[in-house]
């Protein structure tokens, strides 16, 4: 991490202004059509979003269990964009894993240039250099600057642009080359594990849509949020018929997955994983300092850590929780007691 934060100091120059992206012509507006089993036969590559969290994850046995009835595995390609360290222990592991069972193509895209963390405080050193070159321009003392916050937000979320989506677009190039020239663009679904039920803003979202400004002449991008209207319920019980290994953190307690500390998680999850996590949350507080900001709204990572040490004095150390703990409280634990032996064998019937 230290290494990482070497690599930005305060003689960062602000990038120049992008230029507009230009739609190909041939990328339609809308999608022809939202029915699952004519969208996975139109693809050329189905491509499976995977986190490794469990949306993701019934997302996956979900599409791929529909993929094999239509004889489509192999078009289906399941990638994970591996975020380092911030993410928990064992993911990119564990949807390694999931693939395997699936019986699909597993990829692995990383984002150069360093991890959330480091991004964090080179985003601050160009938002800080903007701030101070536009109080010179105004005739303004550049020291009484106010810089704009540089933690990802709900309303500037660079992390996943930067660390997810332009990685995964790069491999999106990789599989159009793979195919060579069809005489037309090569047509990719992209599924996301995306629910409404998760927020307000991902209630807005659209089930299918034309992902426009990654596609071009080369490639047509569909977008594809096949369990965006299930619930909690209906995405365990996805998890335990298909015998999937979900990650451990779930048990643990905590409600979402990927990174370890999400600036869009409840305030529960990263108490708890700062407890899970302390010397992850100790890096996390010096990146506020340098930057000069909370790593949430509202909420500093600082206080955070004060709350999980509150915890931590009052309740004693976490104690690791039984397998299946989370799975049990949807299903019953005689289901989870028989998804546990599904696990340990690796038996998995996509068509069944």
């Amino acid at each position: 991490m230290s290494a990482q934060l070497a690599l930005f100091d305060e003689t960062f120059h602000a990038p120049a202004k992008k230029r507009a992206r230009r739609i190909h012509p041939s990328v339609p507006a809308e999608p022809t059509t939202t029915i699952p089993t004519a969208l996975l036969r139109a693809a050329d590559w189905i491509l499976l979003n995977s986190s490794g969290g469990k949306d993701s994850q019934a997302m996956a046995s979900h599409i791929c269990r529909l993929a094999a009835k239509l004889r489509l595995l192999h078009r289906v390609v399941i990638v994970h964009a591996d975020l380092g360290d911030v993410e928990w222990e064992g993911t990119r592991k564990l949807a390694e894993e999931q693939a395997r069972r699936l019986g699909v193509r597993f990829e692995v895209v990383k984002a150069e240039g360093g991890d959330l963390l480091a991004r964090t405080v080179a985003r601050f050193f160009k938002l800080k250099a903007k701030a101070e070159r536009e109080a010179r321009e105004q005739g303004l003392d550049p020291a009484t600057a106010k810089v704009a916050p540089a933690w990802p937000s709900s309303s500037a979320r660079w992390c996943t642009s930067d660390l997810k989506r332009g990685p995964v677009r790069k491999l999106m190039t990789r599989l159009v080359a793979e195919l060579g020239d069809l005489g037309r663009p090569v047509r990719i679904l992209n599924c996301l594990g995306q629910r409404a039920a998760e927020s307000a803003p991902r209630a807005k979202l659209a089930a299918v849509e034309v992902d426009r400004p990654a596609s071009n002449g080369k490639r047509h991008v569909t977008t594809w949020r096949p369990i965006h209207g299930w619930t909690d319920a209906e995405v365990w019980k996805e998890i335990a018929r298909s015998g999937l290994p979900y990650h451990e953190a779930y048990d643990w307690g905590m409600s979402r997955l990927s990174c370890s500390f999400c600036v869009l998680g409840c305030e529960a999850d990263v108490v708890l994983a700062a407890r899970l996590r302390p010397a992850k949350a100790a890096e996390y507080v010096a990146v506020e300092k340098e930057v000069r900001a909370d790593f949430k709204y509202g909420l500093s990572m600082r206080e955070i850590v004060e709350r999980a040490a509150a915890l931590e004095a009052e309740r004693g150390e976490l104690r690791r929780p039984p397998r299946g703990a989370a799975l049990a409280r949807y299903v019953g634990k005689k289901a989870a007691r028989a998804y546990l032996v599904c696990v340990e064998r690796g038996r998995l019937d996509l068509v069944a």
